[in-house]
């Protein structure tokens, strides 16, 4: 009796320990799922971290879309200020002096076509082909600005460059350039070509306190818009990238340079026949002789 009591103790016994080894595999079964069930967790997270981010964005860049300026009014009224002159103005006054403003409105046909020419192969060669903005040479500008780490200037047209000085700062974060886009935009889809090309000559910066193309004309070569030469409009196009400091009278090496390069691109396109690119190319060597240069290339204001 007691040996067959033994054999049933004996027989539980090893009935009990193949329990445990199942007991066993189910707790690290649960114990996996629960890891599979945190990794999820954590993904989710993340996934609603960045859906909320991306709404974040859009709310954003909506807000600010909505806040950015309309256009259509500008096809009849003519800015009474801009942004670059006030920005200008307020400059002045905090280096304690007086905010100097010339400026002169002038319609297309009041203005050499020797100058405007100038302009449009200096500025924005395919001011007329494009809608505002230049993909090609935006590409390249970016592609350029990664390879230094900073935006530099470059492939503004001159409707990217009339929305900045129309309605924004010269600082050169992304954000701005993100406006800038929006509202070239909304100038091309408001307005013809050529009103935004009158506008921008009025508007844009010929030296200091000397805004738009008829103010500019008399404050460098005493002279009207209309009477502008071949030479005396490739100078006034050299100014634009830092007009402050390219005047005439600056004895800038970039910018003698540059003007000459603005004629070569005249005769190129069929603009200046090739007896007048000379003339033109001497009239500029007359302008901008009997000065001394500084040696130095100036640094472009932003854009």
């Amino acid at each position: 009796m007691a040996s067959r009591t033994m054999k049933l103790s004996q027989s539980g016994t090893s009935k009990v320990k193949p329990a445990t080894g199942k007991t066993k595999l189910a707790t690290t079964g649960k114990a996996k799922q629960l890891g599979k069930g945190s990794k999820g967790g954590g993904g989710g997270l993340l996934r609603t971290l960045l859906m909320v981010g991306f709404l974040g964005l859009v709310v954003f860049v909506s807000y600010e879309y909505a806040r950015l300026p309309d256009a259509v009014p500008l096809l009849k009224q003519n800015p009474k200020t801009t942004a670059l002159m006030e920005q200008r103005a307020e400059e002045a006054r905090e280096a304690g002096r007086k905010a100097r403003r010339t400026q002169s409105w002038v319609g297309l046909s009041n203005v050499s076509k020797y100058a405007i020419d100038a302009v449009l192969l200096s500025e924005d060669a395919s001011f007329y082909l494009h809608e505002g903005v230049d993909t090609k040479e935006l590409e390249n500008a970016l592609e350029d600005a990664m390879r230094k780490g900073k935006l530099g200037r470059g492939a503004s047209t001159i409707t990217q460059q009339l929305a900045k000085n129309l309605w924004l700062s010269t600082d050169r974060s992304l954000l701005r350039k993100g406006k800038e886009l929006i509202l070239a935009h909304r100038l091309e889809t408001s307005l013809p070509k050529n009103r935004i090309l009158t506008l921008y000559l009025n508007v844009v910066e010929w030296g200091n306190g000397v805004y738009g193309i008829e103010a500019g004309a008399r404050e460098h070569f005493g002279i009207s818009a209309s009477q502008l030469t071949a030479a005396q409009g490739a100078i006034l196009a050299s100014m634009l990238p830092a007009p402050r400091k390219r005047s005439p009278a600056s004895g800038s090496k970039a910018l003698k340079k540059r003007a000459h390069w603005i004629i070569d691109q005249m005769e190129a396109v069929k603009r200046l026949g090739a007896e007048q690119a000379r003339a033109a190319h001497a009239e500029i060597d007359q302008i901008l002789s009997g000065k001394k240069p500084d040696g130095t290339e100036e640094e472009e204001d932003g854009t």
